[in-house]
C-alpha cells in the first residue's frame, strides 16, 4: 500500500487536530488518577489496533526495544506527565508557546541523526510556526522550575516522533503504534498501582469512561497511526511543523464551547502557523527519496 505525500500530509494534519481539539476531552478526567486513566486510554487504543491489524500484529525484535522504550516513557506517559507538572508552576499559554518550538527542534534534530543538514524549508516552517503559536498562545508566564518543566513536555514531544522513525521503518505505522499502546497500557497500570494502592482504580463516572473512550480510539488508535504514517511518508523533520495545528485546533474547540473569545491577535497567530506549515511541507520529494510505510496487513 503506496500512501502518497499528499494523503499521509492530511492524515498527519488530521492527527494534529485531533490531538489539539482533544483538550476539552482530557479535562474531563482531572478526577481520576492520572495514571490509571492512561493506562486504560491506552489499553482502549491497544484494543483497537489488534483488530485493525486483524491479529496479524509484527514482533518487534531487539533493534526495536529502545525506541519503543522512547515513545512510551517519553512520548507518552513522559508527556503526559510533564503536562500536568508544568501547568504548576507555569500557564497553559506559556507551555503551549514552548510546546510551539517542537517543530524548529524536529528540523535540527531528524536529519542531525541521519548526518544531514536541517532543510531550509523545515526550519524556516519551524520558525514561523513556534512565532504563530507564540502569539496564538499569548505567552503566557511561568515561576519557579516552570520553564525548565515547559522545556520537558517539548523534548517529551520531540522524542516521540524522533523515538518512532525507526520502529514504523520496521514494524509499520499500525503495529509501532499498537506495541507502544500496550507499552504504556502496562507501564501506566504498574506504576499507578505502585504508587497509589488499591486508591488508583476508582470506578470511573459517565462522563470519565466516555472521555477514555474517545481518548483511546480516536485521540490514540486513530492519531498515532495517521502521524506515524507522516512520519515514515514525510520524514519527521518535514511533518514536525503539523505540530503547530495542535494549539489552533485547542483554540477552534475552547472558542465553539464557548470558553474563550476569538481575538483577532488569535486568528492572525493561526495564520502564521498555516504559513509556517505550507512552507515546512513545500519540498516535493521524489517517491524513491523517503520509503513509503509499510502496509499494516498483507492480503
Amino acid at each position: 500500500m503506496d500512501i502518497s505525500v499528499k494523503r499521509a500530509t492530511g492524515m498527519a494534519a488530521l492527527a494534529s487536530v485531533c490531538v489539539g481539539a482533544s483538550v476539552p476531552v482530557t479535562g474531563l478526567l482531572d478526577g481520576y488518577p492520572v495514571l490509571s486513566g492512561q493506562a486504560v486510554r491506552y489499553a482502549v487504543g491497544a484494543a483497537l489496533l489488534l483488530l485493525w491489524l486483524r491479529g496479524r500484529v509484527p514482533v518487534p525484535s531487539g533493534r526495536d526495544l529502545p525506541g519503543l522504550t522512547v515513545m512510551v516513557g517519553a512520548g507518552m506517559l513522559g508527556f503526559n506527565a510533564a503536562i500536568l507538572v508544568a501547568q504548576r508552576y507555569a500557564t497553559p499559554g506559556f507551555v503551549a508557546a514552548m510546546l510551539g518550538a517542537s517543530p524548529l527542534v524536529l528540523a535540527v534534530a531528524a536529519p542531525a541523526l541521519m548526518g544531514r543538514r536541517p532543510a531550509r524549508g523545515a526550519l524556516a516552517g519551524g520558525l514561523l510556526v513556534a512565532a504563530g503559536v507564540v502569539v496564538l498562545s499569548g505567552g503566557g508566564s511561568w515561576h519557579g522550575p516552570g520553564l525548565a518543566l515547559a522545556a520537558l513536555v517539548v523534548a517529551c514531544e520531540v522524542l516521540f516522533t524522533l523515538g518512532g522513525v525507526g520502529v514504523v521503518a520496521r514494524l509499520g505505522a499500525v503495529g509501532a503504534s499498537f506495541w507502544s499502546c500496550v507499552g504504556a497500557a502496562v507501564g501506566g497500570a504498574a506504576l499507578s498501582t505502585v504508587t497509589r494502592g488499591s486508591a488508583a482504580w476508582p470506578a470511573p463516572t459517565a462522563a470519565e469512561a466516555t472521555a477514555m473512550l474517545v481518548l483511546g480510539s480516536v485521540v490514540t488508535a486513530v492519531a498515532f497511526v495517521f502521524w506515524y504514517t507522516g512520519v515514515a511518508r514525510l520524514g519527521a523533520d518535514r511533518v514536525g511543523v503539523l505540530i503547530g495545528l495542535m494549539p489552533v485546533a485547542g483554540l477552534v474547540a475552547s472558542v465553539a464551547l464557548g470558553r474563550q473569545e476569538l481575538t483577532a491577535v488569535a486568528v492572525g497567530g493561526a495564520v502564521v502557523v498555516a504559513v509556517g506549515c505550507v512552507l515546512g511541507l513545500s519540498r516535493r520529494v521524489p517517491s524513491a527519496a523517503r520509503p513509503a510505510p509499510r502496509p499494516a496487513v498483507r492480503a
